[in-house]
């Protein structure tokens, strides 16, 4: 009954009862006494009614599917490609969807809203459950409501606490880029010296002005998402920071730079030197010569036991239920990508610079439905270096100071993958509304967007979301690419973007705002750039600011 090599699940003693619910052939799920809430993953409190009277209910193990992706990139011991990875919301409690797989069927005859049931497979001690679909074809329920409706966000955000900004209070004043490349087989922490160095000197600062340290995700994701953290930093060119600050649980990859910005505006640094590394690229190459080996041991995610491995599982999902919804297409997915390939043409530090057609992009290779090969960013090595200095202190610098307009960071929805919006990626929506609710400008005042496209439907997520077109509207907006070129009513992602210049994790997207800002991007200069918005993450909490020139 065992795949060897599959991920399973680590059972504890608060999720036994869930993994281990197949033995008798029962779903069962955590349920509030109180309010009869169920709740998944489990926890000590309900969030709904706050009661912590908290037991396990019996389900019928019927649900309905919100979701579904054909894998077909990714293969797991145990579980080869093609498989589907899909979400079934619960019938009893539609807010509740569990990450699954669906068998016993043709992915092609799938279709959301179709009715499932549970069929259980053993592996090991684990009982994963399994759903296939139930009834007939024509058994098709309507999708779960999403529990804020996606043009209701605004009317959650928390209003400021204060009438003083603390983005008043700061500037960047220095960027920096070390090489980037595919495998440079460099060590990272020598990549973030160099950008960090770039970045000091782009400034007019010495080493020993830095008085703040401030990266993502910090030492405790390893791998290839880091160099180590401020502790390597550190250690490395024997820095004393006043003030330092590292970790995921952040305002998205490029958190580290409006962490900085509080910590300046707090007068606890007066220049924090931001920094991201990646090393991916290099880190693969590694592990296929077999130098770096993978982790083992069983997981705690509810997503990994399905074979659901990377944020494109996720994100597809939603990107097929913004199509079903409002007949989004991936020809409308496809000028994002088009539009960041001719963007790197004109910028020699891309690493995606060769022309491409629509045709060229819907006849890529899958990689997850409706994801094909370049609605994915590239893997890369390089890092980014951002300087967050105190504005009186901006003024006498090298380079005319950006301002920070607003910041948008405010949680809204829940954090968990798969409990969270529907027809968006999660953890944009609420950020841009909150980015609006602390400055007077608007949308239109935009003359650039640097928007995070790890995937193509992040970058439509946050057009949406940030109201440069109405919430479903990107069909329209994007389509044949005009409203987003360079000479566009919304420049976007001038330098070329995640999907072709590199996989920045959003600090690239910052590095390029200030660029356009101060008019120094060179043949992909954007006339007259004054604003610029540049966003971060999503999915994981993010984080979105407005940027502006200081006259």
């Amino acid at each position: 009954m065992s795949s060897p090599g599959r991920p399973l699940p680590a059972i504890t003693a608060e999720n036994e009862f869930f993994w281990t619910a197949g033995a008798d052939g029962v779903l069962r799920l955590q349920e509030c006494r109180d309010c009869a809430a169920l709740i998944h993953p489990p926890q000590p409190v309900c969030r709904y009614c706050r009661g912590q009277n908290m037991g396990v209910r019996d389900v019928s193990g019927r649900a309905t599917l919100a979701g579904f992706t054909v894998n077909h990139r990714f293969s797991l011991p145990g579980m080869p490609a093609p498989y589907v990875v899909a979400q079934a919301a619960i019938n009893e409690d539609p807010r509740i969807r569990l990450t699954t797989n669906i068998i016993d069927c043709d992915p092609d005859q799938l279709e959301l809203g179709r009715q499932l049931e549970v069929v259980f497979e053993q592996h090991e001690d684990v009982w994963l459950p399994l759903f296939r679909p139930a009834g007939d074809v024509t058994d098709v329920a309507p999708l779960p409501d999403d529990e804020i409706a996606p043009q209701d966000f605004s009317s959650h955000v928390r209003p400021m606490v204060t009438a003083r900004k603390f983005e008043d209070e700061v500037a960047i004043t220095g960027i920096g880029m070390s090489d980037l490349g595919r495998r440079l087989m460099r060590p990272p922490l020598a990549l973030t010296v160099q950008a960090c160095q770039q970045a000091i000197d782009d400034a007019g600062l010495s080493l020993d002005e830095i008085d703040g340290l401030s990266t993502y995700p910090g030492p405790g994701m390893l791998g290839p998402f880091t160099e180590g953290g401020v502790t390597a930093l550190e250690s490395a060119l024997g820095i004393r920071p006043t003030w330092h600050n590292g970790g995921m649980e952040t305002f998205g990859p490029g958190g580290s730079v409006i962490a900085a910005m509080l910590a300046v505006a707090g007068g606890l640094a007066r220049h924090v030197l931001c920094f991201r590394t990646l090393w991916e690229a290099t880190h693969n190459e590694l592990m296929k010569q077999g130098k770096i080996r993978p982790q083992g041991g069983r997981t705690a995610s509810w997503q990994m036991p399905f074979g659901a491995t990377s944020a494109a599982h996720t994100l597809a999902q939603n990107a097929q239920r913004h199509f079903h919804r409002y007949g989004t297409t991936r020809e409308t997915l496809g000028w994002i990508a088009l539009n960041q390939r001719a963007n790197a043409q004109v910028n020699p530090t891309a690493i995606y610079r060769d022309p491409m057609s629509m045709d060229d992009y819907l006849s890529a290779r899958p990689i997850t439905t409706p994801f094909g090969l370049y609605d994915c960013d590239v893997p890369c090595d390089g890092a980014v270096a951002v300087i967050v200095s105190a504005v009186d202190a901006a003024r006498d610098l090298a380079k005319p100071p950006i301002r920070v307009e607003a910041v948008g960071t405010q949680i809204i929805e829940r954090i968990d993958w798969d409990q969270s919006t529907l027809t968006h990626e999660p953890q944009v929506l609420g950020q841009s509304a909150h980015l609006w609710s602390r400055t007077p400008l608007r949308p239109a005042d935009v003359d650039v967007a640097e928007l995070y496209d790890g995937f193509t439907f992040n970058c439509l997520s946050w057009i949406e979301a940030l109201g440069f077109c109405g919430i479903g509207e990107a069909k329209s907006f994007l389509d044949g690419g005009t409203n987003i070129a360079r000479d566009g009513v919304l420049p976007l992602n001038t330098h070329g973007g995640q999907l072709s210049h590199g996989r920045t994790h959003g600090m690239g997207l910052i590095h390029e705002a200030v660029t356009q800002l101060r008019g120094e991007a060179g043949e992909r200069q954007v006339a007259g750039a004054r604003v610029a918005v540049a966003s971060s993450g999503g999915l994981t909490p993010s984080g979105v600011m407005l940027l502006r020139t200081d006259s």
